[in-house]
């Protein structure tokens, strides 16, 4: 009668059958593989006829469509009287894409999908390995992995991943797995598992793509790192700080509370990024990152959001806010990215009935001043409101230094200096130059200098307040020379 039966043939050892596949095969008067490259198809049952798909693998480029192919064709074949014997590397639900692709299709076919299991690569994998598969292993497709720019698994529990069929495709895994896991870190290959040529290969990540033993049967074992480093260990770790037998400190806190630490650690950052160090960005990025997990843990106490909801929330949000990168929008430079955001930006803005709080709405209020004035001018400037060419944005500086010269009182003069401010600050955009940064830079300069001329002051015994301004001229020039004269000139 019509219908599909998929058997599992285990990972290579005609003797890992299992009874029931066994006695399906015996049954059958003959059977489909997906790949005759596969060593339990020589111990089949002799009187099989076997027909594959192999002839697939070579006439078609493209992966999703080599397995799209082949589940087509094996729904076509069970429609027959007979219906078809479909086989299979490993267990049908263990990496198994055409597998899932029938299951899917075939009640729209009327026909009905038995499923004979068979032991996957994973059991005979981690026997060679001599590792067990609980609490926390992790499977992926060398495949996919190989397309991305991130693993798809966290770095503190094992990973298995399977199909690791080539050298060049090893090449581009062991990229990705680099942006986790440092180049030396210590992997296992496992090649054939399973069968009597089986081999277990030690070796670090970077080396992964010289064994010559890879081949269609090769997976590759990912141990954890040393130090516990994913972000869901983080989050357990948080999550039991404000358990009841956590740290009182950290059960105390509040989303307010934590306000002046989350602003703290926002400018330890800059201060680390401005420094150009880092090491120092790496711990006050982890101080900050810390601030974030802390405050979505007291949000999910309250039933308010989850961190999942967060990161869901971005995520969405890039992918959306990128049509040119994730969808089919076209776009020609910088430009038309910005402009393109600030429409996909009002778009969001204005529906599900939220009123319509315009280009510059959305600028948080707390913002310090030189960025909130920067952040105005670059949203305006977006929707085309701005100088056509710097000569006109230096005119206005010019022009609000006059009316300073020319304010009448102290609230005039505070008026003025605000929009000559204002201006600079538009001069800087203009210029490319964060205005934040500049005068961040300048403060830090500033500051240094000063502490030159007050040590110059002091090695001579001066009180600085008791001296000219001259005096005081003569050590701050000093104190450039020896920042701006050449390291070598310099004396012990």
């Amino acid at each position: 009668m019509p219908g599909i039966t998929i058997v599992g043939l285990g990972p290579g050892n005609p003797a890992h059958l299992t009874r029931e596949a066994w006695e399906a095969l015996a049954s059958a008067r003959e059977v489909y593989l997906r790949t005759a490259r596969h060593p339990t198809v020589d111990g089949l049952p002799a009187h099989l006829v076997r027909h594959s798909f192999d002839d697939v693998y070579e006439s078609v480029a493209d992966f999703a469509q080599v397995y799209e192919t082949i589940a087509q064709k094996v729904l076509d074949l069970g429609t027959r009287p007979e219906g078809v014997v479909y086989a299979v590397p490993g267990h049908p639900c263990v990496a198994e894409a055409t597998v899932g692709l029938i299951r899917a299709r075939a009640a729209g076919r009327s026909l009905a999908v038995r499923l004979i299991a068979g032991l996957s690569f994973i059991e005979p994998a981690l026997e060679a390995l001599s590792v067990d598969g609980l609490p926390n292993l992790q499977l992926a497709d060398a495949l996919d992995l190989a397309a991305r720019h991130h693993p798809t698994f966290h770095p503190d529990a094992p990973a298995l991943v399977a199909q690791l069929y080539s050298p060049a495709l090893a090449s581009d895994l062991k990229l990705t797995l680099m942006n986790q896991y440092p180049d030396d870190h210590a992997v296992t290959l496992v090649h054939a598992v399973g069968t009597p040529d089986e081999r277990v290969e030690r070796l670090p990540l970077y080396a992964i793509d010289r064994s010559p033993h890879i081949a269609h049967l090769t997976a590759l074992f990912v141990p954890p790192l040393p130090q516990a480093s994913a972000f869901e260990t983080l989050q357990e770790t948080v999550a039991h700080l404000r358990a009841p037998d956590g740290c009182p400190w950290d059960r105390e806190q509040t989303h307010q509370s934590l306000r002046t630490n989350l602003l703290e650690e926002a400018y330890e950052v800059l201060t680390a990024i401005d420094a150009d160090d880092p090491q120092a960005m790496r711990e006050e990025m982890g101080d900050l990152l810390l601030q974030i997990v802390l405050q979505s843990q007291i949000a999910l106490e309250h039933g308010e959001f989850s961190l999942a909801e967060v990161v869901a929330g971005i995520q969405a949000k890039l992918i959306r806010r990128h049509p040119h990168v994730f969808g089919d929008v076209k776009v020609n430079g910088v430009r038309d990215v910005l402009e393109n955001w600030e429409r996909l930006k009002a778009a969001e803005r204005n529906g599900a009935d939220q009123p319509d709080k315009g280009v510059l709405g959305t600028v948080p209020p707390g913002l310090p001043a030189l960025m909130q004035a920067d952040t105005y001018q670059r949203r305006a400037a977006r929707v085309g409101f701005d100088w056509p060419d710097i000569s006109g944005v230096k005119a206005k500086v010019r022009e609000e230094l006059a009316e300073i010269e020319n304010a009448q009182d102290e609230a005039e003069k505070e008026d003025e200096v605000g929009d000559l401010l204002f201006a600079v600050v538009n001069l800087a955009r203009w210029l490319k130059v964060d205005p934040e940064a500049a005068l961040r830079a300048a403060n830090t300069k500033f500051a240094r200098r000063f502490a030159r001329v007050e040590g110059a002051a002091k090695a001579q015994g001066k009180d600085m307040t008791k001296m000219t301004l001259g005096e005081l001229d003569g050590l701050w020039n000093s104190a450039k020379e020896a920042e701006e004269r050449p390291l070598g000139s310099r004396r012990p």
